[in-house]
Order: structure tokens, then C-alpha cells, then sequence
């Protein structure tokens, strides 16, 4: 398994990502990771459709939260032809609860707390936390890499814009 030393930082500290870095242009690879029923979720089980994965480090942080609720507008902008997923190492129990509290019904929350199956599958599993980077990727209807972006300082918001209109030319 691949690992990149100081790929992203966290307050200013260099973090390693483990796993293969996925480049656009690129398949994207399949994950299994677990809905908030606890039941597993196969990334192909979303081929034919636009997807946007976001990807955060957990959802009871204040950059995550806002991410994902800033996701959650843009999910409603964008129609029916495009999911939203939303992965973390949260427990289905805790994404639930948020999704809940928050009111987040575009986006899909999934777990990866499990096996680190989209984690190492995109090499955003950070080694010394265990938990994910943040990065938003664009996946078009044939299981395409579109549009990536790694956040290099994990604390910090992604470029919803970008992603946005990455997403928009899709559909």
C-alpha cells in the first residue's frame, strides 16, 4: 500500500495519506462502505449518475459540518441526475444523528469506518488518524474521475465553485 508523507497537513502538522491517489481521467474505483441502516453501499451501485464524494474527516467538526450542509444546498440546485455522498469514518449512528439535527436530506451520509474501503481506495485514509482527508471528487455517469480536489490543509473548506461547475458541465 502506497503512502504520501506530508500530503496534507493538519494545523500547520504534515500528515501521510495511505492508499492509491486516484487522478482525474482515471475509473473510479469501487467502495463498499455502510448506510446509516447499516447496511452495505457499493459505489458501482451509482453508475449511470453524476456523483459528487465528499469526503470529510468527520461530521462533528465545524468545517465538515459546514461542508456537508453547503453540499446539501448545492444537491437540491443540481437535480435528480446527481448524488451526493458524503463519506466519513463516523459511526452510521452518529451520521444519522447529525443528518437529523442538521436537516440534511440531499446528501447521502455513508460510513467507511468499517474496512477503509473508500479511504485506501483513493488514498485519503490518513495513517495517523484514521480518519479521511478532505477531498471532493466528480465521478460522471461512466464511472469517470472528472473533478478531484484535495484539500491540502484538512481545517479548511474545499472550492465548492469548482466543484460545482465541474458537476454542472456533467448533467
Amino acid at each position: 500500500m502506497s503512502e504520501r508523507a506530508g500530503a496534507v497537513t493538519m494545523k500547520g502538522h504534515p500528515l501521510t495519506l495511505v492508499g492509491e491517489e486516484v487522478r482525474v481521467g482515471e475509473a473510479a474505483p469501487d467502495f463498499t462502505v455502510v448506510d446509516n441502516a447499516l447496511q452495505p453501499v457499493s459505489f458501482s451501485s451509482f453508475r449511470g449518475e453524476v456523483c459528487i464524494l465528499s469526503s470529510v474527516p468527520s461530521l462533528d467538526t465545524p468545517v465538515c459540518d459546514t461542508q456537508t450542509r453547503r453540499f446539501n444546498e448545492l444537491a437540491g440546485r443540481l437535480g435528480p441526475d446527481v448524488v451526493v455522498l458524503t463519506v466519513s469514518m463516523d459511526l452510521p449512528f452518529a451520521q444519522k444523528r447529525w443528518c437529523g439535527a442538521a436537516g440534511v436530506e440531499a446528501v447521502r451520509t455513508l460510513s467507511d469506518h468499517r474496512e477503509a474501503s473508500f479511504g485506501l481506495a483513493y488514498g485519503l485514509l490518513i495513517k495517523e488518524l484514521r480518519l479521511l482527508a478532505r477531498a471532493v471528487l466528480i465521478v460522471d455517469r461512466e464511472g469517470i474521475v472528472r473533478y478531484r480536489q484535495l484539500v491540502p490543509e484538512i481545517t479548511e473548506e474545499p472550492d465548492y465553485a469548482g466543484a460545482l461547475r465541474a458537476a454542472e458541465a456533467l448533467v
